[in-house]
């Protein structure tokens, strides 16, 4: 089941001129440096019949995994793209429900018919929003009572050669993705100003960090 809203944005503009070809080979590429996913959807310990939404679920590859590790579990994607959301109706069919939206202002209830979710994730898609910390403001408020927010993201690399760190952020920059060195202190403001507790977990040499907001 799909549901769709106007969304005239530059940024969905953006992420459609960079994703019309390289959707296609998405997921065969990204599985060499997005580390980190399948850790995070391991731990997400959903019950039976959770309602699970992704901001920013791209192609989606992890909505899918998800079912399959978590059968039972409502899969829900939020993108602002519509070419990436092209492949994830592909790959999904009508076990998930998805819309076009932007993580900073969606109507869950609008879009979902839902106010709030048990699992909400947020996967290497803070480091690709503008205003990421007013998606995680808007993914914390997204949670229903006993919900989690689970995050991955880049971290600060500091564990990498020098030299190779310096390419990573390079071949990054190629497609608009800028590493949140501050994920963790914002993550905290975000845990106090909506009473959740935080646990933060940081990934081999610094490449990525998981964050879990709890309510």
């Amino acid at each position: 089941m799909n549901a769709m809203a106007s969304l005239p944005t530059d940024h969905g503009a953006l992420m459609d001129s960079i994703y019309r070809g390289q959707r296609h080979i998405y997921d065969a590429t990204r599985k060499y440096y997005l580390f980190g996913r399948d850790r995070l959807i391991a731990g997400l310990a959903c019950p039976q019949g959770a309602h699970v939404l992704e901001i920013g679920c791209g192609t989606g590859r992890n909505l899918a995994r998800i079912g399959k590790v978590w059968p039972g579990a409502r899969l829900h994607g939020l993108d602002i793209s519509a070419q990436m959301l092209a492949s994830a109706r592909a790959k999904l069919g009508a076990s998930g429900r998805l819309a076009l939206g932007d993580a900073t202002s969606f109507d869950a209830a609008g879009l979902f018919e839902r106010a709030g979710f048990d699992r909400v994730i947020l996967s290497y898609a803070l480091s690709m929003i503008p205003d990421w910390q007013g998606a995680m403001h808007r993914a914390a408020a997204a949670l229903a009572p006993r919900g989690v927010l689970h995050v991955v993201d880049f971290g600060d690399l500091q564990g990498l050669p020098r030299p190779l760190r310096a390419l990573l952020r390079a071949w990054l920059a190629r497609f608009h993705v800028t590493p949140r060195t501050d994920l963790v202190e914002a993550a905290t403001r975000i845990a106090a100003r909506h009473a959740l507790r935080l646990t933060a977990t940081r990934g081999p040499l610094g490449y990525y960090r998981l964050i879990r907001l709890e309510r």
